[in-house]
């Protein structure tokens, strides 16, 4: 109650300053509900608006202003109700997007205009580099100039201008706020009575903004800042936008043409692949050699006339020097910053290697101390990046044995210590999603020199200590992998159980997500299991396991054996064997597809005698299976990756047994 007396005496003390004639009982101006003013002046269902054209650019859509339109009005009476002032505190939120070949003068973004006299009550408008806040002041015009502002650029932009007391900020993308105090705060007594609000334009040609406009919202009392920022698109960071801008126009039933006109402000590219981002959205792409045409759907290039690539043969592309033997490679994308590979090293100096590829070869990047690594896992948690390592020992006999996480820093442009774990012997990391929530699984393949029926554990990520914190622990023979998939609206997660500390003929199990938890759904005899692939062809799913030996204690071990792939059977609801495959102590399974055609590649890494032997793709015959089409000679082959850069389509390797590790070019037709 003091509080409410408080604040009647302010309006009573405000309202008797202004002049005479308001005595009426006050209340509120407005509220704090965001006001969307493209909102107001677009027609619903789907009618056509003159003047105003709906233009996609760069993955967004945006309003297109061809005159001063007064359908591109309204009146202030409509916003202030109650009473007929401007708040005194407020923000505005604007994402717009202007070519570079605008024109150098001032463009209005929104103004506030007097009907009878066209007096510019307030205003918002932008040159090549500036950004000005116009109001009429109790001593008449005033002007709030942001300097050094870079919106002409054929970018989109989100400005966020607020006003609170005597301070004035302008963030844009959400990035660090430009602030200016003033002497005077905003006129508490701006009067709207009589007045109209335009938008693009202060009802005159001069002025007209030649953009796209697709976000203009008024915060009445409050700064929108901490409702848009931070946001993991900031220069398209939404507080409210029409739906006729988050949707394609509604088609009318009698025909199909679009009511509002609409169109899509595309580029043609030529040459070799450019990237697709959602800034490339919409976008399309004509490869010349293959005589394709490509549409950008913000992830990948989707074919709408491709001539189809068939794999001609492979090519000997380079010789990748590590650092030691690597024991498993790990390529991924980091946004803005290109394609990387790390390798998982054995020496503990200088450790394993980080590489980015530059102008079509891998180079090194960085060197992340490891010891006995074993493998890398990228992934992301909500916008941060991080690169997990799965260290084999410990640092020293006296300490544990810890596996870690590293964050990419973006600042430094350099992956850097986040977390630790305790492992043993860790073999593999997986990565995965559930629901919305991040998890994390590790590989436990032994401890001591003896032990291996131990717990791998499940970790989960706690959003608010910003950790991966033990979700789960499942008994586990000799982990070495683990694989996550979806099939449908189940998730499942099996492991590669390789050895009991009798024998390699063991169950890998497959669980599946109940309750909360991971549950056994199918246990699959193995023989020294070393890798689990999954991977799907039209609406047939397969799980191919890679066996690495058979050996009984007191039995010479045999490492010519089948490897398996089964498919899943719809009727029976398990996994059932769909092809064997003679394989030499096989490590790795890779699905890849080039154009249409799908293909696996094994790694075979030991025959009893020699590590020097060949590793075979295979591709996929349908009632035939997968048939071996190409032998590649290999050193101690023990992890493949497939990836595609601008400039094709590659297969690489690392061995277990020296310092280099190769990339495969796959040349196609």
């Amino acid at each position: 109650m003091e509080l409410m007396s408080t604040l009647l005496l302010v309006c009573v003390g405000l309202l008797s300053g202004i002049g005479g004639g308001l005595t009426q009982a006050w209340k509120p101006c407005t509220d704090l509900l965001p006001l969307d003013f493209l909102s107001r002046v677009l027609p619903g269902g789907g009618k056509a608006l003159s003047g105003v054209r709906l233009v996609q650019d760069k993955g967004a859509r945006g309003l297109q202003l061809a005159g001063p339109h007064r359908a591109l009005s309204f009146p202030a009476s409509q916003l202030f109700i109650n009473c007929p002032f401007f708040p005194t505190e407020f923000s505005i939120v604007v994402t717009l997007k202007v070519s570079q070949g605008a024109p150098k003068k001032n463009e209005y973004i929104l103004t506030l205009v007097e009907e009878q006299s066209d007096r510019l009550l307030l205003g918002l408008r932008y040159s090549q580099d500036r950004v000005h806040f116009l109001f009429l002041g109790p001593g008449g015009r005033e002007r709030l100039t942001f300097r050094a502002i870079q919106l002409v650029d054929n970018q989109w932009h989100t400005l966020v201008l607020s006003i609170t007391g005597s301070y004035v900020t302008l963030t844009v993308d959400c990035g660090t706020p430009l602030e200016q105090l003033r002497e005077r705060t905003f006129p508490a007594a701006l009067s709207t009575q009589g007045s109209r609000f335009y938008i693009g334009n202060r009802r005159r040609w001069k002025g007209l903004f030649s953009g796209l406009m697709r976000q203009l919202v008024l915060l009445p009392g409050s700064d929108a800042t901490s409702r848009v920022c931070p946001s993991s698109n900031p220069k398209l960071a939404v507080l409210s936008i029409p739906q006729a801008l988050l949707h394609l126009p509604i088609q009318p039933f009698e025909n199909e043409v679009l009511m509002y006109p609409y169109e899509s402000n595309v580029r043609v590219t030529l040459g070799s692949r450019p990237s697709c981002t959602h800034a490339e959205r919409g976008q399309l792409w004509f490869d010349s050699l293959k005589r394709g045409l490509f549409l950008c759907d913000s992830m990948t290039w989707v074919p709408l006339l491709e001539g189809k690539e068939r794999l001609d043969y492979v090519e000997d592309y380079q010789d990748l020097y590590t650092n030691s033997k690597s024991f498993d490679i790990e390529v991924f994308q980091i946004p803005s910053e290109g394609l990387f590979a790390a390798t998982a090293d054995w020496e503990s100096k200088p450790g394993s290697g980080i590489y980015k590829w530059v102008e079509g070869k891998f180079e090194p990047f960085q060197n992340i101390s490891t010891f006995q690594a074993q493998a890398w896992k990228y992934f992301t948690v909500g916008n941060k990046m991080f690169l997990a390592v799965a260290n084999s020992r410990a640092k020293d006999q006296e300490e544990k044995e810890l596996s870690v996480i590293y964050k990419w820093s973006s600042s430094r442009r350099k992956f850097l210590p986040y977390q630790t774990l305790e492992t043993h012997s860790a073999r593999d990391w997986e990565a995965f999603s559930i629901n919305g929530e991040a998890f994390l699984a590790v590989a436990n393949h032994r401890k001591g020199e003896h032990n291996h029926n131990i717990n791998s554990v499940i970790y989960k990520w706690n959003p608010g200590t910003k950790l991966f914190e033990v979700n789960q622990t499942i008994e586990t023979s000799g982990a070495y992998d683990w694989e996550f998939f979806n099939i449908g609206p189940y998730h499942f997660l099996v492991v590669a159980n390789t050895f009991n500390g009798f024998s390699t003929h063991i169950n890998s199990i497959i669980y599946i997500w109940l309750g909360g938890m991971f549950q056994p759904f199918q246990a699959i005899s193995t023989f020294g299991a070393t890798d689990w692939e999954m991977f799907q062809i039209g609406d047939r799913i397969f799980l191919a396991v890679a066996n690495g030996q058979k050996f009984y204690e007191k039995v010479p071990s045999l490492y010519a054996i089948n490897s398996t792939i089964y498919e899943l059977n719809m009727t029976t609801k398990t996994f059932l064997r769909f092809q064997d495959i003679v394989t030499y102590s096989a490590v790795d399974w890779e699905f890849f597809t080039i154009g249409d055609e799908k293909f696996l590649v094994v790694a075979n890494s030991f025959d009893g005698t020699s590590h020097s032997l060949n590793s075979v793709i295979y591709r996929w015959q349908g009632y035939e299976g997968f048939v071996p089409i190409h032998r590649l000679p290999t050193t101690g082959c023990i992890d493949w990756e497939f990836f595609t850069s601008t400039e094709g389509s590659y297969l690489m390797y690392s061995s277990a047994t020296q310092p280099l590790s190769k990339v495969f070019k796959l040349k196609t037709y």
